[in-house]
């Protein structure tokens, strides 16, 4: 997968994109315009990196807005705002929403290329958990569903005899399936077998009188 990282420049004001576009090609950065929020929606993206840099208030969408749809849309594209009109709940529900940074016009371009830094390099890191994550959901199909129980059971903390008890099976067998959801999971000891199960966020039942 390409590391190239891209920035996408959305603003309504022609002459800002130009500007916006010049700087950052000077830099030696990838940079792709867009008029509106509609326009950037409909836009390709790129397989690497990303930071928009985002205007507040346009015409249509509005920054704020598209923010809100991507974050309900699971996209987890690093957010630079900019605007001349902002206020400080705005700026406020911009960076709760996990924007990298809110610039009044103008601002300087040496805080303005530290803040795409920071979004290019706090994406590229997401996108680096979510391929971690993807390899774990993987690994997780893997396992047969008696091993899948067995997982469950072994990261909740009960003994072998224990999960026999439970699943109604033999000690031995249990021995069996843990080693196999060990070396398929490829955790080298329980803590981090359960670690993975926390960020499988596996739904564990209660363990009740067992333990």
């Amino acid at each position: 997968m390409t590391d190239e990282p891209t920035v996408f420049v959305v603003d309504d004001d022609p002459s800002v994109r130009r500007s916006l576009v010049r700087l950052l090609e000077t830099v030696g950065l990838r940079v792709e315009a867009y008029p509106s929020a509609e326009a950037f929606l409909e836009g390709a993206r790129p397989p690497g990196p990303s930071c928009v840099l985002l205007d507040v208030r346009m015409s249509g969408m509005t920054g704020l807005e598209l923010q809100r749809y991507l974050v309900a849309s699971g996209v987890t594209m690093s957010i630079v705002f900019i605007t001349g009109h902002g206020d400080v709940p705005m700026s406020v529900e911009a960076m709760k929403c996990g924007a990298v940074d809110f610039l009044m016009k103008p601002f300087d371009d040496e805080a303005l290329l530290a803040a795409i830094e920071r979004g290019i390099a706090r994406h590229r890191e997401q996108r680096q958990e979510q391929e971690a994550l993807d390899r774990l959901r993987v690994r997780y199909h893997r396992l047969t569903p008696r091993q899948q129980q067995v997982f469950v059971w072994v990261t909740v903390g009960l003994l072998n005899k224990q999960i026999a008890a439970v699943l109604g099976t033999s000690e031995k067998t249990i021995k069996v399936h843990r080693a196999r959801v060990m070396t398929t999971m490829e955790a080298r000891s329980l803590a981090e077998l359960v670690r993975q199960a926390e960020r499988l966020q596996i739904m564990v039942p209660e363990v009740g009188d067992l333990l």
